[in-house]
């Protein structure tokens, strides 16, 4: 269980980093907290448009979708499911 409720956002600020980086820091960022949780990932690798959505599927998460920040960054939120 975590101190964090569940509709507190997070995010994590993946710009400039390369694959497998965002995802390692979403997994790491995903440990302990609560179900229903969003996590926004920030990434400029836009291989992550791909992987997060992977990851997600793979770790029986919700994949909730995909936007661009004003600086051009993608922004791909999760829903964590456990």
């Amino acid at each position: 269980m975590s101190d964090q409720p569940a509709s507190a956002p997070s995010v994590v600020d993946a710009r400039d980093t390369a694959c497998p980086m965002p995802i390692i820091m979403l997994a790491k960022a995903a440990k302990g907290l609560a179900a229903g949780t969003e996590i926004t990932v920030l990434a400029t690798d836009l291989a992550a448009r791909y992987d997060v959505p992977a990851w997600a599927r793979m770790t029986g998460n919700d994949f909730v979708g995909e936007s661009e920040t004003d600086g051009g960054a993608l922004a791909l939120t999760v829903r964590l499911r456990s």
